[in-house]
This record gives structure tokens, sequence and C-alpha cells, in this order.
């Protein structure tokens, strides 16, 4: 997934991530006293870099959750793990994170549910190769990729179609950047990325996009919280999810000013947000209530959330297998 380039911005975010993670005392929310009092404490809701959280952004940035009579503590993290540290240490009331993410904090706190489906990657993840004209051609050869749960499923999906596992081939443990540096100066003969690396070094190696994201539910995206904030603050929850709805509307139809606020953010320009979420799938309310949470839709986050738990079980990531019902809780979407 894209995370921005500039290494000052990085070091900025990180910073500040820092400070908010220290300054901000865990926000206690199962008092059942909210059911009452929507406003007696405000939401502390959560992102981290990647371009498919921009309804989030657009949502505090124009007041979007004010306006349903929310108040919300907007907290960002330069990277996922952060996040999750936060989160787990009950910093965090509502979370934005990859499905893989969650399997893994899920194993450590049962009473954390998937409650929205935010985005499928449709494109921005990918592998790369030299000279692969189909996957039986990766055998033997040297695969760049960053030992995190969603990058090995990915590159797993593709071994599969020919049979292999990542014991037919040699890995090289680097992160997103560094795996499309790695293919283009030639160093590795596949590299598993995400963009602007993927179309840049691909280019740039000498290869291209042999295998992708686009129209699949491979590596999703998710909003959490816990069971008790669930039950206690279902009103403000509800009031959340209209906001986030109003302004996924507004991303998907290219409006300036959103794209903009997403921008500034994130650290890019508007033009970079748009064109980054052409390589994501955005799911709105309607998409949540249809599709997220039905079994018998193969585009459904419950095939994503199989293939994850699977992965994660196969790589050593959880150590006993998970039920995927135990993992979401689609009461608010479907009370709306």
């Amino acid at each position: 997934m894209f995370k921005q380039s500039a290494l000052i911005r990085w070091f900025s975010l990180a910073i500040v991530s820092l400070f908010l993670i220290i300054a901000c005392s865990p926000q206690v929310t199962n008092n059942s006293s909210n059911k009452s009092s929507p406003q007696s404490q405000p939401l502390v809701s959560a992102t981290n870099n990647w371009v498919g959280y921009s309804s989030h952004h657009v949502a505090v940035g124009k007041n979007l959750f004010s306006g349903e009579g929310l108040k919300v503590k907007d907290l960002f993290f330069q990277s996922g793990s952060e996040e999750m540290t936060a989160f787990l240490a009950g910093k965090i009331d509502v979370g934005w994170f990859s499905s893989g993410n969650v399997v893994q904090m899920a194993a450590k706190d049962p009473s954390i549910k998937i409650i929205y489906l935010v985005d499928y990657s449709n494109g921005s993840d990918g592998i790369i190769g030299r000279g692969i004209k189909s996957p039986q051609d990766a055998k033997g050869k040297t695969i760049a990729r960053e030992n995190i749960l969603f990058e090995k499923i990915l590159l797993q999906a593709y071994l599969q179609k020919a049979g292999l596992t990542e014991k037919d081939v040699v890995i090289k443990d680097l992160s997103a950047p560094d795996a499309g540096a790695a293919f283009a100066a030639k160093k590795v003969d596949i590299a598993v990325t995400y963009e602007p690396y993927l179309s840049q070094s691909a280019k740039i190696g000498g290869g291209e996009v042999i295998f992708s994201t686009k129209d699949t539910n491979l590596i999703a995206d998710v909003v959490i919280a816990r069971d008790s904030l669930i039950k206690s603050r279902k009103t403000d929850l509800q009031a959340y999810f209209r906001a986030v709805d109003k302004a996924v509307d507004l991303l998907n139809a290219g409006d300036e000013e959103a794209l903009k606020i997403a921008g500034t953010k994130l650290g890019i320009t508007a033009k970079e947000v748009k064109e980054q979420l052409q390589g994501v799938k955005l799911f709105d309310l309607d998409s949540n209530k249809s599709v997220a949470f039905n079994k018998d839709d193969p585009k459904s986050l419950i095939g994503n959330l199989k293939a994850t738990v699977k992965g994660a079980k196969e790589f050593n990531i959880i150590s006993q297998p998970m039920e995927v019902e135990s993992l979401y809780d689609d009461s608010i979407v479907k009370s709306m």
C-alpha cells in the first residue's frame, strides 16, 4: 500500500504520532452513561498513512463528524504497527487497519471486532517481474517482499497458481520501497510492492506487473472497535459512519476540496490522491450493508477474512485457528 516517500515528512509524522501516543490517555468508553450522553467524551479515532483512509481525513477536515453531532479526536500514525500498539494499549476507540493487522490483534484481544469495510486494494498492490511469463517461471527466482501478512498472502496467491510456495523461491525480506528499489537495480527477479513503487520500479527495472490486486478482495482495510464500545455507543457509531459515508461520496465524485484535504493529511497533492485512489475500491454504507458482510457474495469481506486467517496460521503469525465469525460485528451498519 502507498506510503509517502518524503523522508522529512516521514520523520515529522513519526514524532507527532509518538507525541500523541504519549500525550493521549486511554479513552475508556464502556461506561453505559454514554448511551444517554453521546457527547460525554469524544470518540478517539485513528488512521495510518494509507490513501484508502482518505474518507476519514475528509470527514475530519470538512467537519462532517461534528455535523452529525459527534465529537471525534483524530490520531494519525506513520505506520500500522504503531497504531496497533496504541489500539491494544486502549488509547484508541475506533481504528482503521488492514484485515491482516486485525487478525493479529484479535488473536491477542478477542473483544476486537470489524464493524465496517473501508476498501479493497484494486491494483495498488502487486508483484513485478522481469522475464516472468507465468507463475511457474517464478520457481527458483529471488523475490523481495516484506515480512508482513498482507504481502505474504499476495505472494502466496500468485505462487499457488503454479502449485508453488515460498519454499520454491529465494526470499529477501525488504520493505516495499526497498523491494521496488532492489528490482529497479536488477538485484532481484521479482518484487512484491505497492504504488507508487509498483509502476515506477517495473519501468526502471525493465519488468512489468505480473500480478496485482485488481478486481480481487485479497487485501482489505476495515474499521474496528471493541465489543464494549459497540454496545455502549451504538448511536455515536451510527453518526460516525454517516459522516464517513458522506466523505466517501465526495471522494468517489472527485471533489477537489475533499482530495486536497486528504492530500494535505498524507503529504501529497490532490492530483496524487486522485491517481492513487484509482487503485482502491472504496466502500460506502450501502455497499457495507449489501456486500461487505454477505456470506453469499464472493467479493465479501468474509472471503478475505478466511484467506487471511488461513495465511496467518500457515505463516505462524497466529498460534491457534480462528473462527471468521468471531472477527466481525455487522450490527452497526445493519441498523442504519
